[in-house]
């Protein structure tokens, strides 16, 4: 069992990357919670991510081209939310931006009430998904997510960016040693890819059985938790909170 978890820990931290401390786990978390909110939002708010601002431009397109399954609306209201966020956690990014451990604490709790807010208008709503109802939750959600990224994006951890994976998956195939490449972070570019993938796969069966509320309290939950542990994890200003290389 030791080997088991010192196994484990070699590849979420690799030799020489040791300064990010527990940063690698936590940011795999939030990854989870990234596939959690996006199928949510996709399943259960009218094919729109809060998460995936890629995806976002190119429903855009399409709907704008006169596809009838997607709206400009949504895609618009995401992404104006998804900045905003984005805005607060550049903002927050240059108040803490000599402790990582502030920020990331600081962020997931502001994460947390964004959610928790979202969570409670969708148990209030009790599965009618009015048109206020959709718009209420893309905005919360769409904050939270643009706030995680940019946290993440000022964290920089290595193929942690918590919601954009084709980076990560273009890395681990074109530095991949078959590919003349050193391969780095092997393990770590498959973990994030399969955090992801859970929180998707699990969030999607719990909103295709009508628990959308319940795929919110998870993500709620993982929220809370991570910013209980950096908050338990960064009080004795440890050495991975002062920011470093990417």
């Amino acid at each position: 069992m030791r080997r088991l978890l010192t196994d484990a820990l070699r590849t979420l931290v690799p030799s020489g990357e040791e300064r990010h401390g527990p940063l690698p786990p936590l940011m795999l978390a939030l990854t989870v919670v990234t596939g959690l909110v996006d199928a949510v939002s996709y399943l259960g708010l009218g094919h729109v991510f809060v998460a995936n601002m890629t995806g976002n431009v190119v429903f855009l397109g399409f709907a704008l081209a006169g596809s009838t399954s997607l709206s400009v609306l949504a895609s618009v209201v995401s992404l104006g939310a998804f900045l905003l966020g984005a805005l607060s956690g550049g903002r927050l990014g240059g108040r803490h931006a000599a402790h990582r451990g502030h920020l990331l604490r600081t962020a997931t709790a502001l994460q947390t009430v964004l959610v928790a807010v979202a969570t409670l208008v969708a148990g209030v709503a009790d599965g009618r998904v009015t048109t206020g109802f959709q718009y209420t939750l893309i905005v919360l959600l769409g904050l939270a997510m643009g706030l995680q990224n940019a946290v993440a994006r000022r964290l920089g951890v290595p193929d942690l960016t918590t919601t954009v994976l084709t980076l990560t998956l273009t890395g681990l195939a074109a530095d991949s040693v078959p590919a003349g490449g050193e391969g780095p972070r092997p393990g770590r570019r498959l973990l994030s890819v399969l955090a992801m993938f859970l929180g998707a796969l699990v969030g999607a069966v719990l909103i295709l059985h009508g628990h959308l509320t319940l795929a919110l309290a998870l993500a709620l939950s993982l929220l809370a938790a991570t910013s209980a542990t950096v908050h338990r994890l960064s009080a004795t200003n440890p050495g991975w909170v002062r920011p470093g290389p990417n």
